[in-house]
């Protein structure tokens, strides 16, 4: 039986996944690994965005 999927709007720039955390390379003094934590600027950092607002058909 197929499972129902949730309906909830995804950040189209990061398409869910909004943050990441990248390694610089170098290493603390106790060998751990200096990491950047970096968040979507779009959605920040939520993974999902705003529905866009309705657009008001003007005119005939």
């Amino acid at each position: 039986m197929p499972q129902h999927a949730r309906n909830t709007p995804v950040c189209r720039d990061c398409d869910g996944f909004a943050a990441a955390t990248i390694t610089t390379g170098t290493r603390h003094t106790d060998g751990t690994r200096v990491t950047l934590r970096v968040t979507c600027p779009t959605c920040k950092g939520t993974g999902s965005a705003r529905r866009a607002a309705n657009l008001v058909r003007t005119g005939r």
